[in-house]
């Protein structure tokens, strides 16, 4: 059953479509990722399926009895009363179910005075069964959750939300949506102010979603992990591929080649249909039937006008067609407008990357490209972190990690030597030609046109200029704006055409996806894959990240922690290893025992307890090394060896789950 269906929209500034034909349906289960290249209409499609503005054409019907829920991209204040606190905004949402608590309190003083009356126990169990049903006992354990699951600690909770930043605000307000539990959640770029953690927190709490989902994000790892299905929007209307993000590259390059086959064939056998008509036209013998060729060539030619070459092969008749496509068709077209016709059909365009950059390093580094050791980062009075012992090699990349404020953009500039570290040392390598790409771009001089920013680093003729700029969608007038007009998806365009043009050998890049649209997001992938040099990434990308890290360095607790992998595998190891300092933690502090040991008995516990300890130690320390062991085997491919050192992992891991339930046991 559908919970939102919608039939032939269109949205019309004046004489300019921005869509129109989109018909969709959003189905009780439904998780869905929107994506489209920037300005395609994502945000408008999303505010006329809300009920928030009206299209142009077109109609939406949302099922009868059902709840709609709509996150912006930027926070607008629907806060009903600003002098709330976030914590008690979060409460408004449960305010029927305070009603009914303040019901079953009222009854329950009744009966402490003595009324115990047949009909008071009856409608007390079962106000209180249905309390219960509705989540009523686990209010406030829901709000905390949420809270602090979307990074609004306890130090928010009594903050009014009139004293919100934009994005607490954004925060508070998903908070809410997700208490309230709509049957569809709609949620525009709803990661954009949330940290990592933040992220993966809402990523679980949304796969486990029960009702649709539909969302717009930038985010490709987040939609790898939240959606059954993605809708690609384009000038083209909306189609529709299942699965993740990855699974939907999968399937788009699938579509891309069938597409090229059909279209190679149906040309090839319209070209035919031509050489025939041409042949026999002026022949009375085969005129009639060149004739009859010509009539149905020219519906053909309206179909793939109308509906693309590939329309060809849906088997429709031609009466199922609509009266626009028919019109004209009635007579056969001229025979030389249909040769024109044919010759001029298009072949289908794989999808065209918005950025098209070209990195090549001019100079090889040498081995070593970067080295820390015994190393303090931070400002005097001030210290960020530590860093024990790190080392970067030629062709490597390495992914700098960590919440937001934790230094990763100050490591940079003491890399960098723009700051010195207050403690150790952090050297670069020799022969290397650094190219930075800052996150807020400080590089660009905001006095000068794009063209001259560009000629600025390195002198180009107007001419090639232009033409270098126009691979990064800077065409005509555009190249004389000034870089203080330029939104921040251009600045990040203008550094990207600048860094492409050094020769960089070692390219440090902060946050290089930031403001760039998904198309931009994979042309900048690719690139970056083919680049022979080394590059330290800053990103909070963590698809981007995961294609290109061959180690993550991960900032936290105040030091800089290597881990010699992919991003997955990381996740995968954080997780295991949370797992089980989780399951520790819980049982650090078990209910209160209800009866004493005596001394002996307690002596004799605690020291299986230390054993016990003592073989997790041993085991995870081993699980470690045996990380590190397949981490180098399988840079040398080793694949005898890989299998070996599997299977003594899978037994450490399973020795390691005994020994934590034999801890469990002993220290409840």
């Amino acid at each position: 059953m559908s919970i939102l269906t919608a039939e032939t929209l269109g949205l019309s500034f004046g004489a300019f479509d921005l869509f129109k034909g989109i018909s969709v349906t959003i189905a009780n289960d439904s998780k869905i990722g929107l994506i489209g290249p920037n300005g395609i209409g994502k945000t408008s499609l999303l505010l006329i399926l809300a009920a928030i503005n009206q299209p142009t054409e077109g109609k939406v019907f949302l099922a009868r009895g059902r709840r709609l829920g709509y996150l912006r991209q930027e926070a607008i204040d629907t806060f009903a009363d600003r002098s709330h606190t976030v914590y008690e905004e979060m409460q408004t949402v449960f305010e029927n179910l305070f009603a009914d608590q303040e019901r079953l309190h009222e009854m329950e003083a009744r009966m402490a005075e003595g009324e115990y009356t047949e009909e008071l126990l009856e409608e007390y169990g079962r106000r209180q069964e249905s309390f219960s049903q509705a989540g009523g006992y686990d209010m406030d354990v829901r709000i905390q959750q949420t809270l602090e699951g979307l990074g609004l600690g306890k130090k928010a909770w009594d903050m009014p939300l009139s004293h919100l930043s934009g994005g607490q605000k954004t925060r508070a307000l998903l908070a809410r949506l997700l208490l309230e539990k709509p049957d569809l959640l709609m949620l525009d770029e709803p990661t954009n102010h949330l940290d990592i953690e933040a992220v993966e927190w809402l990523e679980h709490t949304l796969s486990e979603w029960q009702g649709a989902i539909l969302i717009v994000s930038h985010d490709r790892f987040f939609m790898d992990n939240v959606v059954n299905t993605i809708w690609e929007m384009s000038r083209a209307g909306i189609e529709t591929y299942t699965g993740g993000y990855s699974s939907y590259l999968l399937q788009r390059q699938e579509r891309w080649e069938f597409a090229q086959r059909v279209y190679e064939e149906e040309k090839t056998r319209l070209l035919n249909e031509v050489d025939f008509i041409q042949r026999n036209w002026v022949r009375a013998s085969s005129h009639a039937r060149a004739l009859g060729k010509l009539r149905r060539l020219t519906r053909d030619l309206a179909v793939v006008e109308n509906y693309g070459v590939q329309a060809l092969r849906s088997g429709k008749k031609w009466s199922e067609y609509d009266a626009d496509t028919i019109r004209g068709t009635e007579r056969p077209m001229d025979v030389i407008d249909a040769i024109r016709a044919v010759n001029a059909i298009a072949p289908p365009t794989h999808r065209p990357h918005r950025i098209k950059p070209r990195l090549g390093a001019d100079l090889v580094s040498g081995t070593i490209v970067m080295r820390a050791r015994d190393a303090t980062i931070g400002f005097p009075g001030h210290v960020l972190f530590t860093v024990r012992d790190l080392e970067l090699r030629r062709g490597e990349c390495a992914a700098l990690i960590g919440p937001n404020g934790s230094g990763k953009t100050t490591f940079l500039r003491t890399m960098l030597a723009q700051l010195e570290p207050l403690a150790g040392e952090v050297q670069l390598g020799s022969s290397l030609q650094v190219g930075y790409f800052a996150q807020a771009h400080e590089q660009l001089d905001p006095s000068l046109t794009v063209i001259e920013e560009l000629t600025r680093h390195k002198m180009m003729d107007p001419g090639p200029a232009r033409g270098h700029l126009a691979q990064y969608l800077f065409q005509e007038d555009d190249v004389f704006k000034p870089v203080s007009a330029l939104s921040g998806g251009e600045r990040a365009r203008l550094a990207l055409a600048i860094l492409a043009l050094e020769g960089s050998n070692f390219l440090v890049l902060d946050e290089p996806t930031n403001h760039l649209d998904i198309p931009a997001q994979e042309a900048l992938q690719e690139v970056l894959e083919d680049f022979t040099g080394t590059i330290l990434l800053v990103s909070h990308d963590r698809y981007l990240i995961d294609r290109l890290a061959s180690q993550v360095w991960e900032l936290r607790g105040g030091r800089l922690d290597v881990f010699k992998g992919t991003y997955r595998e990381f996740v995968l190891r954080r997780a295991a290893l949370n797992t089980s300092g989780s399951r520790m933690r819980q049982v650090l502090a078990p209910a209160r025992p209800l009866f004493k040991m005596d001394s002996r008995q307690a002596k004799k516990k605690a020291e299986s307890l230390a054993l016990v300890e003592g073989r997790i130690h041993e085991k995870e320390s081993e699980i470690q090394r045996l990380y590190s062991a397949i981490q180098q085997a399988g840079e040398k491919q080793a694949h005898d060896k890989l299998n070996q050192l599997s299977w003594q992992l899978a037994e450490a891991q399973a020795a390691l789950e005994q020994y934590m339930s034999e801890w469990e046991k002993l220290a409840t």
